[in-house]
């Protein structure tokens, strides 16, 4: 009999039509975490139940322009936990954003209990990878201007503002930086 390896692991997969419910709740709970305190309980629920219902995920995991990725920590016992996701699409880029082929990370979030624990990059690199495998030469993101933790993690991840946009919450229009990188090619080797 095989062995099991010993402590926990952190694994990025594609996301499934069966993921939709779990996924409900993860994107629910990391975005009220993120921005509930900065937004109107009214503003904050309108969100949720526009963009994180079991059925708009699944409508998201199911489109052939989008990638969903999630991240789960398996457990001693073998238990799997969904603790971060990340939802790649083919959109339309801002002009501000360069390349031939851009490609949007609409989403990227961890649950909070994983901050600081490598989660964020590990998903990261399962987007970048995800990017070069759909023919990206370029990879964006809009980012709350208010939320300073996100923007320097994707500064590490060598991505740099570029403009800005309109994200609403609710009613409430808000202001993200629209931050953008080159992607390398997968066999060119990337700056570190």
């Amino acid at each position: 009999m095989p062995e099991r390896p010993s402590g926990p692991m952190i694994t990025v997969r594609r996301a499934r039509a069966a993921d939709a419910t779990a996924l409900s709740h993860l994107a629910a709970e990391t975005f009220r975490d993120a921005f509930a305190d900065q937004n109107t309980a009214e503003d904050m629920a309108a969100h949720l139940a526009a963009h994180y219902s079991p059925p708009r995920q699944a409508a998201e995991i199911a489109d052939p322009a989008s990638t969903v990725l999630l991240a789960e920590h398996t457990d001693e016992r073998g238990t799997a936990t969904l603790i971060g996701y990340a939802h790649v699409a083919s959109t339309q880029a801002p002009a501000v954003v360069t390349g031939s082929a851009p490609i949007e990370l609409k989403r990227f979030y961890v649950a909070r209990a994983h901050h600081g624990a490598g989660v964020a990059h590990r998903l990261f690199d399962a987007v970048e990878a995800e990017a070069r495998r759909r023919g990206a030469d370029a990879l964006w993101l809009g980012v709350f201007t208010r939320n300073p933790r996100a923007i320097a993690f994707y500064e590490k991840r060598g991505l740099a503002v570029v403009g800005e946009q309109i994200f609403t919450v609710g009613t409430d229009p808000q202001r993200d930086w629209i931050m953008a990188r080159a992607l390398a090619a997968p066999d060119a080797p990337s700056d570190p």
